[in-house]
């Protein structure tokens, strides 16, 4: 019996006798004459997905042939990495050792990179960060480390964890598959740590909460991660520690006699610690001291009583000045009876501005001897 098979443009069309492929057909219409039956056909897409893994291998075995004129063979080898586009698009990215196999189709095309190399190529790059690819997932993507470093900032990239080199501003990528690579951002400029909520006790006993903050920079970013798994931790534990040895081997009436005193000693603690590690402090300070509520409370009475104490020794010291005056004041009256009558027409002027009316019986003599009657409102 004849049978007609038809094959459609953008197909192939795998003949089989008894399930064993026997040829291949292209668009077209084909007819066979088939007495028992046995002819069959398997369509294909030749912009699908790619062959199953063990029908490519069959494939590659037993009809080179065919793969060499009806297929799109891929075939990578430890040292290399491919780029498969698809009508001039990235569609995948291909790890080294990969193996695939596709029907061909005009608008498949393929290339092929060293995977020695540990840079990506900025050209790539950029393609990976095009708006486009950003919305379109391109499989394999996961093989590029992308990295954007900011104005202002540095890349650490590390090697199998060893730290390599410093990367400038700029966008960045390498290859994840021979090596483990990791990138980290810094900040380059002047940075701010806060060590906060430290509960330290002096010498004499008394329990402090302090609040310390510092600015700091890197002042050789390669050198504080080849030397410090975290340069970060590490400044914030040697500024706990510096902290709390410049209050614990002192008292509180020290600490309190001078404010910068911690600030000075922290200071030249740190500085003395941080030398070599690529770290720099350019400044630091006590930002508060809390003190527990019963001590607040024995300060303020100390230093009421010390105020108190202070009062008295000025009052006192004014009182016998004022004494002091009164008695060269005396001794000048005494030797002097125009100074003394000059004081009691002081002494009447200050009652006279004091009384509205003023009645005067027998004299001046008399007001000043204590004859005087006085009448009217009273001041």
């Amino acid at each position: 019996m004849r049978t007609t098979i038809k094959v459609k443009q953008g197909q192939l069309g795998l003949l089989k006798k008894d399930d064993e492929y026997i040829d291949v057909l292209v668009a077209g219409e084909h007819k066979f004459f088939d007495l028992r039956r046995q002819l069959s056909v398997e369509l294909v897409e030749l912009n699908g997905p790619a062959i199953e893994k063990e029908k490519a291998e069959f494939l590659r075995q037993y009809h080179p042939e065919w793969v060499s004129e009806y297929c799109f063979d891929i075939v990578l080898s430890d040292e290399e990495i491919g780029l498969l586009y698809e009508n001039s698009s990235l569609k995948e990215i291909l790890a080294p050792s990969t193996r695939r196999l596709y029907w061909n189709y005009a608008q498949r095309s393929m290339e092929v990179l060293s995977a020695n190399e540990l840079e990506v190529s900025p050209t790539l790059v950029k393609k990976l960060q095009h708006p486009k690819l950003r919305n379109q997932t391109v499989k394999g993507s996961e093989g590029v480390l992308s990295v954007d470093i900011p104005t202002w900032h540095a890349g650490i990239i590390r090697v199998d964890g060893e730290v390599q080199s410093l990367l400038p501003p700029g966008l960045k990528g390498y290859w994840r598959y021979q090596h483990k690579v990791d990138v980290e951002v810094v900040d380059m400029r002047l940075q701010t740590l806060d060590v906060s909520g430290q509960e330290i006790l002096t010498k004499d006993k008394v329990t402090l909460r302090i609040n310390l903050s510092a600015s700091w920079r890197y002042s050789d970013v390669l050198s504080a991660y080849q030397l410090l798994s975290s340069p970060l931790e590490f400044l914030y534990k040697e500024l706990q520690f510096a902290l709390r040895e410049a209050v614990g081997t002192r008292t509180l009436d020290e600490l309190l006699e001078n404010k910068t005193l911690i600030d000075t000693l922290v200071s030249e603690k740190i500085s003395e610690v941080t030398k070599g590690y690529g770290i720099e402090v350019a400044s630091l300070g006590v930002k508060d001291i809390v003190l527990p509520g019963e001590m607040k409370t024995i300060l303020a009475q100390v230093v009421e009583a010390e105020k108190s104490a202070q009062a008295n020794v000025i009052r006192r010291r004014e009182e016998t000045s004022a004494t002091r005056s009164l008695l060269n004041t005396a001794k000048v009256m005494e030797n002097n009876p125009v100074a003394l009558r000059l004081k009691e027409l002081e002494t009447v002027e200050r009652i006279a501005e004091r009384i509205d009316k003023i009645s005067v019986y027998g004299g001046l003599d008399q007001v000043l001897n204590g004859l005087v009657q006085i009448k009217g409102a009273q001041a």
